[in-house]
């Protein structure tokens, strides 16, 4: 008997131990809260893991199979993800939405959040998009929050904020005064009739850490979200707005952010404009800005030190930004794990 109750022992240890791997989320396993910025070649694809191992991919890259694959072994290689929970596609192009169709195929993805239907939108998505397999699809509106779960009942607390979508935006908080010595320095720029005006910005709160990401949203849209009053706050963490094209980035909202670091999801050719090179750099705020690609065009001096660039050359290996807070919400680190670059922040607030 007393064999065979070892036997038994042994067994169900064994079997505990095969599952284990199986069962969390990388994010669950440790209790941070990470991002990882895919390269998507000018494209747009941010994964959040939650420290529940919950998780959040907002865009999801251009159609084609690179950019759903390398999606793909971030979310499953890298992070131990076994599903998207919830899609949110910031806007109607391609290099946001183009890759989710076969995304969904590989991964299976539960809830889509987007614009929906709406009247002024005259880009829409393709049949793909609209037909792939999900448990639900819901029309995202400003203040909104999506549904995420505390890892425990003392963790800090975690919220994911729509602060605008189509062209409108959250009230202003409470007693937030007005903004008026930045916004007196508008100046407003040609409109943009493309759906880049209609993008989904969110605000990633875990306890006083901030990442703010406007998807594509463009210049004259930027300033309503810090005049007359600021609707975001201070940010820890900047998405470049547009990879960092001069169309968006208005100086008003980097300033009124005053995030301690910057990331442009940027390609070899696209994005990391002039004005917003020079916008991110001389922002007092400002400790480090990271690129995922290395500027290729004639104007190289709008690049950042290569150990702050994810891919240096045009035929790349798709190398990711990485960025963990840690269980408490005091510090934050971002690496560039292929290249062995990494770095410590503290976060103010």
């Amino acid at each position: 008997m007393a064999i065979r109750r070892q036997h038994i022992f042994f067994t169900l240890l064994l079997t505990s131990c095969a599952l284990a791997p199986a069962a969390a989320s990388a994010g669950a396993k440790d209790q941070r809260l990470d991002v990882y910025w895919i390269d998507v070649e000018g494209g747009a694809a941010t994964l959040i893991v939650t420290p529940a191992g919950e998780s959040v991919l907002v865009d999801a890259g251009n159609p084609g199979r690179r950019d759903p694959q390398r999606i793909f072994d971030a979310a499953v290689k890298v992070a131990g993800l076994r599903r998207i929970d919830y899609l949110v596609t910031t806007h109607y192009h391609r290099d946001h939405f183009g890759g989710a169709a076969t995304l969904a195929s590989m991964l299976p993805i539960h809830t889509v959040y987007d614009n929906g239907e709406f009247e002024g939108g005259r880009e829409r998505p393709d049949r793909e998009y609209l037909s792939f397999p999900a448990q639900r699809r819901l029309v995202i509106q400003p203040g909104d929050e999506i549904p995420l779960k505390a890892a425990a009942p003392t963790a800090p607390k975690l919220s994911l904020k729509c602060l605008a979508a189509r062209q409108t935006f959250i009230d202003s908080p409470d007693g937030e005064p007005d903004n008026g010595a930045i916004c007196s320095d508008f100046r407003p720029k040609d409109r943009d009739g493309s759906d880049n005006a209609n993008s989904v910005a969110l605000l990633l709160s875990f306890g006083e850490f901030q990442f703010f990401d406007g998807g594509d949203l463009t210049w004259n849209m930027e300033h309503k979200l810090v005049c007359p009053k600021n609707l975001v706050g201070e940010v820890d963490v900047y998405q470049a707005t547009h990879h960092g094209l001069d169309a968006s980035n208005n100086p008003l909202v980097v300033r009124s952010l005053r995030p301690a670091v910057a990331v442009i999801n940027n390609g070899t050719t696209k994005g990391c404009q002039p004005d917003t090179f020079q916008t991110l750099k001389s922002a007092p705020s400002m400790q480090a800005i990271y690129q995922l690609h290395r500027n290729l065009r004639p104007d190289s001096q709008n690049n950042v030190a290569d150990e702050y660039i994810a891919n240096l050359e045009a035929d790349c290996q798709g190398n990711l930004i990485k960025l963990s807070v840690d269980p408490a919400a005091e510090r934050y680190t971002v690496s560039i794990p292929a290249r062995g670059h990494e770095r410590t922040f503290e976060v103010t607030r």
